[in-house]
């Protein structure tokens, strides 16, 4: 009798460290607290670098009529989406060095994965719709204003809220279905997905088949879609007698490309390193390429590539100072 209750109180222990989770544990870049210093340091620039930058941006198209086309409502939308991103995972690791702890609550860590998958995938949208929008402009110049007026605008972006908020919504409900054991340590400094199904107790194969099928659904879709805006763009300019005219139209599309080679060559970077990478922590240091990088670089992009957004930004800054 005595070793059946003994039996039975190991068993419920088991399955509480299975099913409890109280908090996780972000070991972020690196151990040594000297380069921890560091990181603090370079991190806190790069997030007030993507704050500011990304304000300046939104700011400008704001004041500034002549930037109230669909092309600068779409890319405020993309600055407000980078300056959330950002926020979403660097404070928290600065948290995390400044206090000498790495651990986040099991609510907070869900609530950070929510957020990195949704804004993630709303930056993902608005690229693509950004790049319907330079098709129309090139493609079908006298039909712009009729086919990208306000309400496409206002649409096209509703479209790309409802489909983030759906995708990060059930990737957070199917990990809500999860147990988890007594090692919870994450190789990163933010809750991924990737790595919070890896500490999973349980039986992960829903998790990864939708993790799998949500990213060729809906990153192949509108990596396609860009694929196929500029495909036919290229074939426009291709068609035009005049070098110059198709000068002035594949150099609207400049700043955009950037933007897209950033975002998606960062992930593709990822994927890789996470591939042929022997260390957890080397994944990690990759991550940072589409996490902070692109969403730090976009407000120069724009900023440098494009007069009038310069000039904008000349008046802004004028009126300031």
């Amino acid at each position: 009798t005595r070793s059946l209750h003994l039996l039975i109180f190991i068993s419920n222990k088991e399955h509480r460290n299975q099913t409890s989770a109280s908090e996780f544990f972000l070991l972020g870049l690196t151990d040594d607290p000297e380069q921890q210093l560091i990181l603090f340091g370079l991190f806190l620039f790069m997030y007030l670098v993507t704050v500011l930058g990304n304000m300046m941006i939104i700011l400008a198209i704001s004041l500034d009529s002549h930037l109230h086309t669909p092309m600068y409502f779409f890319l405020s939308n993309l600055s407000f989406t980078d300056i959330c991103f950002i926020t979403t995972t660097v404070p928290k690791m600065l948290v995390n060095i400044q206090r000498q702890n790495n651990s986040i609550s099991y609510t907070d860590c869900l609530t950070q994965l929510y957020f990195v998958i949704f804004l993630g995938g709303m930056e993902n949208f608005l690229l693509a719709a950004m790049a319907y929008d330079r098709y129309v402009a090139i493609c079908h110049p006298l039909r712009y204003t009729v086919i990208m007026n306000p309400s496409m605008c206002i649409l096209l972006t509703l479209l790309s809220l409802f489909s983030s908020i759906t995708d990060a919504l059930f990737h957070s409900l199917l990990v809500l279905r999860l147990s988890f054991c007594t090692y919870l340590e994450i190789p990163q400094f933010f809750c991924e997905l990737a790595q919070i199904i890896k500490l999973s107790c349980s039986d992960t194969l829903i998790n990864n088949i939708v993790l799998y099928l949500a990213s060729v659904i809906f990153g192949g879709l509108s990596f396609g879609g860009i694929i196929l805006s500029y495909t036919q763009i290229v074939s426009s300019i291709l068609k035009r007698p005049s070098m110059r005219s198709s000068y002035k139209a594949l150099s609207t599309c400049g700043s955009h490309l950037s933007v897209v080679f950033l975002f998606y060559g960062s992930l593709f970077g990822v994927y890789i390193s996470s591939a042929v990478a022997d260390s957890t922590r080397k994944t990690a240091v990759a991550s940072v390429l589409y996490t902070v990088v692109p969403q730090m670089l976009n407000p120069f992009v724009y900023s440098l590539r494009n007069k009038d957004m310069k000039e904008a930004l000349r008046k802004i800054c004028g009126s300031i100072l």
